[in-house]
């Protein structure tokens, strides 16, 4: 059983050989290529042209040396990425931990001096408040009761969740409290 047919139904018997029979028309080619070069050239000088323009008109200064130190390179405006951004808390929270729980000169000129958080409450508690007297309170404010959260509830802010939790908190937390 033949499945190809030489000549289909209603075609000539002569269809010829089957591919090109001249050659390429070299003029032709040399003429596309010609232009082609030619609107390349033309291209390269119009970039060239371009970007001695831009540079005329908003120099990009010196280039930094690769070699000079973080604190002489411009820094790029904010907001900055973060390469570690946990380190980058931990030392923060440190920081403050520091800061809160350290004595040490805010401004010593003036004699201001920074005293731990602990010290600062029991100084509250021996001397008290300061307060006026009755009749220096304004009678048009309300008196406003300030809530006090009760113990153990997270109030320890950004710095709270690089704590761990107190073990019964923990135990509560994951399910398997009392």
């Amino acid at each position: 059983m033949e499945t190809k047919q030489p000549y289909g139904p209603g075609q000539p018997a002569d269809r010829g050989p089957g591919y090109e029979q001249r050659d390429a028309n070299i003029r032709s080619l040399l003429q596309f290529a010609f232009w082609m070069a030619v609107v390349l050239v033309v291209t390269l000088f119009a970039m060239k042209w371009a970007l001695d323009y831009f540079a005329k008109i908003e120099p990009l200064g010196a280039p930094a040396s690769p070699l000079a130190s973080a604190a002489q390179r411009e820094l790029p405006a904010n907001p900055r990425l973060q390469a570690h951004p946990h380190g980058d808390l931990e030392n923060y929270c440190s920081a403050q931990e520091q800061e809160v729980n350290t004595y040490g000169w805010v401004d010593q000129q003036s004699g201001i001096v920074r005293i731990p958080i602990d010290r600062a409450m029991e100084l509250t508690l021996e001397r008290g408040l300061p307060s006026r007297a009755a009749s220096e309170a304004a009678p048009s404010m309300p008196s406003v009761a300030i809530p006090v959260p009760p113990s153990g509830t997270d109030l320890e802010g950004q710095c709270g969740y690089l704590t761990e939790p107190p073990s019964e908190q923990a135990d509560v937390e994951s399910g398997q409290g009392h």
